[in-house]
């Protein structure tokens, strides 16, 4: 039988996040868009083991891009929910609160205020739909800038450390086609003690059962 996935909880009430991201934005991205990304991943996983018991190899193989597509958006979705916080929950003092990561982001871009600008850059430059990452290469624990398309997870089996959702459903009911200016709020509610501990740590630690979901892709 396949496995069944659920919507996680945020810790935080949907409109925590204000005025950085709305509540209306929250409850959309939340309730409508992540938990119809596990609907359609449940029932692409039920067909598959269905098309599995019957030796169904054509349509084991129809069904991938739907899997892949619906686990990738489960597993971002998830990932982005722990990467923030309220604002008033003090977490977005990076110096503060992730004092090993801040150290490993100012040696590779030379200051945070320089990381910044290289993230934003990188995010501003996707076209259409995707996700801006920060990722360690899990050998020699350099930090790297990177994106990917749609729902598609960082390529190269790199850490994820923080990402950010760069499809319009993230941002547009707020702040329209001003990407730059959502960019620049997002910082004030981001979970730098959960990106401390995936920098510091075994994902899989951090990341519970998503992680062997990844490892399928």
């Amino acid at each position: 039988m396949a496995v069944a996935y659920e919507l996680p909880q945020i810790q935080f009430s949907l409109d925590a996040l204000e005025p950085s991201i709305s509540g209306q934005i929250m409850d959309l991205h939340y309730n409508r868009h992540h938990r119809t990304y596990i609907a359609n991943l449940n029932a692409a996983l039920g067909a598959q083991a269905e098309a599995a018991s019957s030796n169904d190899l054509v349509k084991q193989l129809e069904l991938q891009a739907a899997i892949n597509f619906n686990a990738g958006g489960h597993i971002n979705h998830s990932l982005f929910w722990e990467s923030l916080a309220p604002a008033s929950s003090g977490c977005n003092n990076i110096a503060a609160v992730a004092p090993t990561l801040n150290d490993a982001i100012t040696k590779r871009w030379g200051s945070f205020d320089s990381f910044k600008t290289a993230f934003e850059a990188s995010a501003l430059a996707i076209q259409g739909s995707g996700w801006q990452w920060l990722v360690q290469d899990a050998q020699t624990k350099w930090l790297e800038l990177t994106t990917s398309k749609d729902q598609d997870l960082p390529k190269g089996g790199k850490g994820v450390v923080l990402g950010v959702d760069m499809w319009e459903h993230a941002y547009y009911l707020q702040y329209f086609n001003n990407k730059k200016e959502y960019l620049t709020k997002i910082w004030d509610v981001i979970n730098w003690p959960t990106a401390e501990k995936r920098y510091k740590g075994d994902p899989r630690a951090v990341f519970g059962s998503l992680a062997g979901l990844a490892s399928h892709l």
